[in-house]
């Protein structure tokens, strides 16, 4: 015998012995009456052994006999292996836990999970959907692995493909820079005299649209405004950057809005935009920086590199101030 027999022809030799009829081992195999033949002539071929005897039956020979219990173990084995290796398969399917903001087609959310549950490494992919800030909370806790987050743009002067990923909150978070946008302030058309021409600190005196603690807007102008004084007082509230064109158009208050979402809008415009400031950001993917290098956070980054279409780079830590 040359080769280990294969289990199929096994499994024909344990049924046949047991029914003592290839009739109705080929009815419980589903296989058909020649095909289970051919795997007993097969097995017999392959060991020199005449395993049954056909005068008025199938009846196992002395030799037969002597085989089916190892048959019976080789066929279980089988089964074993097979077993193991569909639960290794399945231990070896990753998880990824990601944070998401703003809208899934300006941060390419859909792409970017196709290609992870796509890929030959597939990956099951968990999404959340919440505020920048949150996002980093939450991944800081170990609810999230990675995830999206915004905050101002390091070097305004590089796009995000000649920028290395980068370190905040003294090394703890590893971020990837995905793309550089700006905020423009808005105000309501009236309002132009008071806007158009204005620098912060002229704005900081007018009312503020509020948006929750979490958000990048509050942090973002928290941050401008904390270096010339008071925080500027804020009305209405909203956590929808949609709904924030609607305050702004009631007369009450300015707000931050994307570039994106002023360029969708194709009704006639009853708000005025500021000239003479702005804010650049970046949005880009998070992750704890201590856990960068592991497959799956690995695996995503590469795949927001691709859908990003950015020249991967070398992960290289450069401190930055922590985001308040």
């Amino acid at each position: 015998m040359t080769d280990i027999p294969r289990s199929q022809a096994l499994r024909c030799f344990i049924t046949v012995a047991r029914e003592g009829s290839v009739s109705r081992a080929a009815a419980l195999l589903h296989l058909t009456q020649p095909a289970v033949s051919l795997q007993l002539k097969g097995l017999e071929e392959d060991t020199g052994l005449q395993l049954f005897n056909r005068a008025g039956g199938f009846t196992l020979t002395e030799a037969g006999a002597a085989l089916l219990p190892l048959a019976h173990k080789a066929v279980s084995a089988a089964l074993d292996f097979r077993t193991a290796a569909d639960a290794l398969k399945q231990s070896q399917r990753s998880t990824l836990r990601v944070g998401t903001i703003l809208d899934p087609e300006f941060t390419r959310l859909g792409p970017f999970v196709r290609s992870l549950t796509a890929s030959s490494q597939k990956t099951e992919v968990f999404l959340r959907h919440g505020m920048s800030d949150d996002v980093l909370t939450q991944i800081s806790r170990g609810e999230l692995d990675v995830g999206y987050y915004i905050d101002t743009t390091p070097d305004a002067a590089l796009p995000p493909r000649l920028r290395s990923e980068r370190s905040i909150e003294g090394g703890k978070f590893q971020l990837a820079p995905l793309l550089s946008y700006a905020y423009r302030v808005v105000a309501p058309a009236e309002w132009s005299d008071k806007v158009l021409g204005k620098d912060w600190a002229s704005l900081a005196t007018l009312p503020w649209l509020a948006t929750p603690s979490p958000s990048a807007h509050r942090r973002l102008l928290d941050d401008v405004f904390r270096r010339l004084g008071p925080l500027p007082k804020r009305v209405g509230f909203t956590d929808q950057e949609e709904a924030m064109i609607d305050f702004v158009e009631s007369g009450v208050c300015l707000s931050l809005a994307r570039d994106d979402v002023l360029g969708r809008i194709t009704r006639k415009r009853n708000f005025v935009i500021a000239d003479k400031v702005s804010l650049i950001c970046d949005l880009s993917f998070a992750c704890l920086a201590s856990r960068r290098h592991e497959p799956a956070i690995s695996r995503a980054f590469a795949a927001m590199r691709a859908v990003w279409d950015l020249t991967p780079v070398n992960p290289t830590a450069r401190s930055a101030p922590a985001a308040s």
